[in-house]
């Protein structure tokens, strides 16, 4: 019988950096994005993750530059409003194509299962956290200056985390 897991987004965050100027990293995240789990059993041995980010909710803390981030030279958020992931496998590491800028790719994550407990409401929730890195230039978001003393203002590596809660439907 399979089970159905709804994202608890309150208690879930999904996050990113990327190097800057070749001398520290800028932190983002994603402000509404929405997932669901269903698995066979509590172990989640192979379990289906379906997860949607909405690209316009890119928050760095600079309007600047999340601005910049939802237009045509990065995220493309009025042609490309989600940013997509299916898993085919999820064990210690989670495996799916993840879909951004409007190209596919198969992604692959590590995972760390936190377990399952009960809330004080008597809702069943499970957590996860993930992390991994993907090459933006891969989804063609190619965007870039070079600097006067070498290097280019953003890495092509991408950090990608997560912590996530789901609630047992």
């Amino acid at each position: 019988m399979t089970t159905k897991w709804n994202l608890d987004p309150t208690h879930s965050e999904i996050t990113f950096k990327v190097r800057h100027m070749m001398i520290s990293n800028v932190k983002g995240n994603f402000n509404n994005f929405a997932a669901t789990l269903e698995t066979e059993d509590d172990t989640f041995k192979n379990a289906n993750v379906k997860a949607t980010i909405q690209t316009d909710s890119v928050n760095t803390n600079s309007v600047d530059r999340d601005t910049h981030l939802k237009s045509a030279d990065f995220f493309n958020a009025e042609e490309n409003p989600e940013i997509t992931f299916e898993s085919d496998s999820l064990n210690d590491e989670i495996t799916g194509n993840l879909t951004l800028n409007g190209v596919t790719i198969p992604v692959k994550l590590d995972v760390d299962f936190g377990g399952i407990n009960i809330d004080p409401w008597g809702n069943t929730k499970a957590g996860f956290s993930f992390e991994g890195k993907i090459n933006r230039k891969d989804f063609g978001l190619n965007w870039n200056t070079a600097l006067e003393t070498g290097g280019v203002m953003v890495s092509d590596e991408v950090k990608i985390a997560g912590e996530l809660q789901f609630i047992k439907a």
